[in-house]
């Protein structure tokens, strides 16, 4: 693999790349966790040009994963006073496991750093157990458990994961009980 680069995705063709990646991966990836009706709302109501727009206008900034020949995935994230939120990482298949997110982290400490905030925190589904294993050998910790009504009768049933930067220690959920 060629060296690989964040794009941010400001103009509406670059947004509908991201469009159109997460089309493809949350249909490979998400229908086994979530179900295939779950994925097409979600990818209506988060996923769309429209909605996407939306959260710009938010402050989230969308940016493109790509090396020289190919388009890798996306990743999403805001930054506000005290934290950044990492709002949506998705990488195609064929390219998990190589490192990608590492270097993406790398990349939001960077950010973060910049916005003089200390936490990464995310979401994930609790029944995406390689995601949630990846985050931890990252060091990421869960904090908590959340269940939040998105409309349409589905629910994202997540844990909360946090990163600290600059040494700040975090308390694991299942420690503070």
């Amino acid at each position: 693999m060629s060296k690989v680069q964040w794009v941010r995705a400001e103009s509406v063709d670059a947004l509908q790349d991201v469009v159109d990646l997460a089309a493809e991966i949350w249909n490979e990836y998400f229908p086994a966790i979530i179900g295939q009706s779950q994925v097409d709302y979600m990818l209506g109501k988060f996923s769309s040009l429209e909605a996407m727009l939306a959260q710009q206008s938010e402050g989230y900034q969308y940016y493109l994963i790509q090396d020289s020949e190919e388009l890798l995935g996306y990743f999403t994230f805001k930054t506000d006073r005290t934290k950044l939120f990492l709002s949506k990482l998705y990488i195609y298949a064929d390219h998990r496991g190589k490192g990608l997110a590492r270097e993406v982290l790398a990349f939001l400490k960077e950010q973060a750093r910049e916005g003089s905030v200390s936490i990464i925190r995310l979401t994930v589904n609790k029944d995406n157990i390689a995601s949630i294993s990846a985050y931890e050998k990252l060091g990421f910790v869960i904090i908590e458990e959340v269940v939040v009504d998105i409309g349409g009768g589905y629910v994202m049933d997540d844990y909360v994961m946090e990163y600290q930067i600059n040494g700040f220690k975090v308390v694991n959920m299942e420690a503070s009980h």
